[in-house]
């Protein structure tokens, strides 16, 4: 048996294959007070039947959340002497180029906990100065004082040699989690570099603590979705935590672009809303990848799955700002109190305006039921001070939302040299049914994509991610010894495990250039494939130039058992019930389809379509057909 779990702000899910073939899901509140709990009862409610083994699966948002709401442990940086305000200083890129007054940059540690060490290596690793231990003492009674939890090392230099790096963190040892940049992130870039190690500092003592608990409460062994879209074991995530910053999200797209390829769509854009936000990506043949990620202000250079994300989900609370405007998120209404339908809260969100527009009566099969009018009350205090009727105020709070997704779609297609109008869109997450179609219309895309199990496909997808395990060396001024540093890298991943498969790529860039791109590492042919490339990415290249390499890498990745992506629920041919829902402009009497009653022919919108986690809309002008595990919207 194997049990994917996505740990979200609203609600945690879970989808079980069992050792017969036959896939089962369901969801449970989530609770941010104790996820653990939740995750641990849902696993025992998952295999009160089991015989054999169990695999589980888990994308955590532990990481993620310490991130954002920068609750994180109380971190030391440790760099070379001279250097201690690296993280402070930044780069001088203005990400608001215009704003005259922007907020000031919210930084993982205070500059008092930095703290540099007498030591130098060269650029191409020879050391040229050790750290004293009459230093190394001191320095360890400083960080006891300053009761520090976590460290984070970054020498200058230490991606070509790790010797001294070693030696700080030998005396250090005992003071509290301890991360290494040659080994969190052993390449170029001391900025970068030092950013990803201090994550990794920042989020480590909570995954540990966190994995700790979940693996001494679970019988079973635990392996967690990494942001690359693969998958990685408890104990190598305790130790990279900054791997799992976009855990779930992950799980997300490798299960939607699964769908994507299986209904003939290689070319997809995956929409994935939930609770408490929105997260898209772009498929090209493969999904997008990369390794000079940004995730709230904080750079990251380890590999993951190029998603962009915006705080627009069903739980997204609507407001008034202090100018008269109407806003929606990124603040959210959680899991607790949760939106005002699900009988505690009181501030509006999006799930609220579904539910005073009809589109959404309960959850779960109808096994959670919703307060309709706590939801009208909460609209509102919207409607009322913009004088506006409640369903006018509820439009309105959907159409800002909408603009703001519609803002991250634009993100990762027009603005990366991508038309969306050549893509289908994969709505997935309980809300993305109900915003789909509205979003691809204003883009133009003729095809969206409804999923079986839209509201736990990134549960899903986790079960279909494989093994994966990345390595990198800086190569920078040393390209002469590449196939060396390939073969030592190869031997350490056998030696982790030997039935993995091997990909070597390299980032490549033009002598003089400052960045680079990522390409598969095919020997001398790398050259060629490198121009073409470059030509793609930016519209030119110049074959004249020479080329330099400054960093390899080496994926191993294991296949896994995967489920078979087929709509479970039989094909049912009774009659939809009617419902009174506001679309369009007028409220409309329309069919709501349970998912096994969508025929096989077009089926014209208005309708909506009622999943056990999801809803869809399908709008007037839209066309739903039962394809496979798929629904096709077709705008018409």
């Amino acid at each position: 048996m194997r049990i994917g779990i996505d740990a979200g702000g609203t609600f945690t899910d879970f989808v079980v294959l069992h050792d017969n073939g036959r896939m089962e899901s369901f969801k449970v509140r989530s609770n941010p007070r104790n996820p653990a709990e939740v995750i641990l009862a849902g696993i025992a409610r998952a295999t009160a039947a089991a015989r054999g083994g169990v695999e589980v699966i888990h994308g955590s948002t532990v990481a993620t959340n310490a991130l954002l709401e920068r609750k994180g442990a109380r971190t030391a940086f440790v760099t070379t002497a001279g250097f201690e305000d690296i993280l402070h200083i930044g780069r001088q890129n203005r990400a608001a180029l215009y704003d005259l007054t922007p907020p000031p940059k919210r930084f993982l540690n205070a500059a008092e906990l930095c703290f540099g060490v007498k030591e130098r290596a060269h650029a191409d690793g020879t050391i040229a100065q050790r750290p004293q231990v009459k230093e190394l003492k001191h320095l360890r009674q400083t960080l006891r004082e300053a009761k520090v939890e976590s460290i984070a090392i970054c020498l200058l230099h230490a991606y070509q040699t790790p010797d001294n790096e070693r030696a700080i963190a030998a005396a250090l040892e005992g003071l509290g989690y301890i991360s290494l940049s040659s080994d969190i992130c052993p390449e170029f870039r001391e900025y970068e570099r030092g950013s990803t190690t201090l994550l990794n500092s920042y989020v480590g003592p909570l995954m540990d603590r966190y994995l700790g608990a979940l693996e001494s409460g679970s019988p079973y062994p635990v392996a967690i979705m990494q942001s690359n879209g693969g998958l990685l074991t408890a104990s190598n995530a305790r130790r990279h935590a900054v791997r799992t910053v976009l855990s779930g999200p992950a799980g997300g797209v490798v299960g939607a672009f699964s769908i994507a390829r299986q209904a003939g769509h290689k070319r997809a854009l995956g929409f994935d809303m939930g609770g408490t936000s929105t997260d898209v990506s772009l498929c090209d043949g493969a999904p997008r990848e990369t390794v000079e990620a940004i995730v709230d202000g904080v750079p990251i250079r380890v590999p993951m799955l190029d998603i962009h994300t915006v705080g627009a989900g069903g739980g997204s609370l609507a407001r008034i700002d202090e100018g008269g405007l109407l806003r929606v998120g990124p603040e959210s209404a959680g899991s607790d109190p949760g939106p005002a339908c699900y009988g505690a809260g009181t501030r509006p969100t999006v799930t609220d305006a579904h539910v005073v527009l009809g589109r959404v009566a309960s959850f779960l099969d109808g096994a959670m039921a919703l307060d309709i009018e706590r939801a009208a009350q909460a609209i509102d205090t919207i409607a009322i001070p913009l004088k506006r009727s409640r369903v006018q105020a509820a439009e309105g709070i959907l159409k800002v939302a909408n603009a703001n997704m519609e803002r991250a779609i634009r993100a990762v297609s027009i603005e990366r040299g991508y038309d969306p109008r050549q893509f289908a869109l994969i709505a997935f997450g309980g809300c993305g049914g109900l915003h789909a179609c509205d979003i691809a219309a204003e883009l133009q895309i003729r095809t969206v994509i409804a999923p079986a199990d839209a509201g736990v496909l990134s549960a899903l997808g986790m079960l279909l991610a494989p093994h994966v395990r990345d390595y990198a060396a800086g190569v920078l001024g040393a390209n002469a010894a590449i196939e060396t540093r390939f073969t030592e890298m190869e031997s350490r991943a056998r030696a982790e495990n030997n039935r993995a498969r091997m990909e070597r790529f390299a980032d490549v860039r033009y002598l003089g250039q400052s960045y680079e791109l990522t390409i598969p590492y095919r020997g001398p042919k790398t050259t060629a494939a490198f121009h073409k490339e470059h030509a793609k990415t930016y519209g030119y290249s110049d074959a004249s130039r020479p080329i330099e390499i400054v960093t390899i890498r080496v994926r191993a990745t294991t296949p896994v058992r995967k489920p078979k992506l087929a709509d479970t629920a039989p094909a049912r041919m009774s009659k939809p019930e009617t419902r009174r829902v506001y679309v369009d402009g007028r409220w409309r009497n329309i069919p709501a389809y349970q998912r096994s009653q969508v025929p096989g022919k077009a089926t014209a919108g208005p309708a909506l379509i009622l999943d056990y986690g999801s809803t869809t809309l399908v709008p007037p002008g839209w066309t739903a057909t039962r394809s496979g595990a798929s629904i096709l919207l077709e705008q018409c």
